[in-house]
């Protein structure tokens, strides 16, 4: 392939991740906005993502290469520990986002990258020198910045830990994806996440779910449709251009927390919010840039790449 087409593959590549990005931001906000008109549990909207971005991923495997036989694994016991965690993970994240304003609640889902590097020294044994443990400080003093231990209209301390657990796990499930990854195919692993997902949530809902009216239902259904769109969007960009071009972009996610926040909930982000937002994104532009100078393979920052 010619130079020039390698700049336009990444170009339409650092497109579909940027969409990614603000479809994630728009199923997160949709998510949240039916649980402002109704009462809606974490399995409930794992249930309808679920329900609802399925049919999507169904489609991208159908029209990917192999089809239906790429869903095959060598590894099916991987399979089942990394949707134990992912499932474990998105329900955290949603508890997180139910208790939290959207913007805090994004943000600090962008905490998962420094979870990643300790957990990478711990399990993978990299070794992690003074820029990376400066980045990990820099993200930890952003999420004190936004916790505001003991200030007057400090966010919720419970959704914080729902939050922080959500990008813990899904630190978790990056390290093991990492491993994944190297026998199974991009589609077996999206698809098969997204079933279990769906069988989870599916029955958390038969046990703790709520009826709906049809508006609600609707909010709920475009949300697992901007998920299951943003599933795909995300994946396919990997296949356009390197993860160290599409990271950076996936920090749209947060500007379109602020705005859909605004427009949609009412919810200006506070100064400390939009502080520690600061100090969480440097930390994982700085973390993204130093793997690529080290030739590492680039952490997501967002914890949408794994759970």
């Amino acid at each position: 392939m010619s130079r020039q087409g390698v700049r336009q593959g990444t170009s339409y590549g650092m497109a579909l991740r940027a969409a990614a990005a603000l479809s994630f931001s728009l199923m997160y906000a949709l998510m949240k906005w039916a649980a402002t008109l109704e009462p809606v549990s974490a399995g409930e909207m794992v249930f309808y993502r679920s329900l609802f971005g399925l049919p999507v991923v169904l489609f991208w495997v159908l029209s990917a290469k192999g089809g239906l036989a790429s869903l095959s694994t060598r590894r099916p016991m991987v399979h089942v520990w990394r949707c134990a965690l992912g499932v474990t993970g998105i329900l955290l994240i949603f508890q997180g986002l139910k208790l939290l304003p959207l913007a805090d609640a994004t943000t600090i889902g962008f905490t998962a990258p420094i979870f990643a590097t300790l957990l990478s020294i711990l399990f993978l044994k990299e070794k992690v020198g003074r820029h990376r443990w400066t980045a990990v400080v820099l993200g930890f003093l952003g999420v004190l910045v936004m916790v505001r231990p003991g200030a007057e209209g400090a966010p919720p301390l419970a959704g914080l830990l729902f939050a922080l657990g959500g990008a813990f796990v899904a630190a978790a499930v990056t390290v093991t994806l990492r491993q994944l990854g190297k026998t199974e195919s991009a589609t077996a692993i999206v698809f098969w996440f997204f079933v279990a997902c769906a069988t989870v949530g599916g029955v958390l809902t038969l046990i703790d779910g709520h009826s709906h009216s049809w508006a609600v239902l609707a909010v709920l259904a475009a949300g697992g449709l901007a998920g299951g769109l943003a599933q795909l969007l995300m994946t396919t960009s990997l296949q356009h251009a390197p993860v160290s071009a599409l990271a950076p972009l996936d920090y749209l996610q947060m500007v379109g927390a602020v705005v859909l926040g605004w427009l949609l909930l009412s919810d200006a982000p506070t100064a400390a919010t939009l502080a520690g937002a600061a100090l969480i994104a440097g930390s994982g532009l700085y973390t993204a840039w130093r793997e690529r100078v080290l030739h590492r393979e680039i952490t997501p920052p967002s914890p949408n790449a794994s759970v």
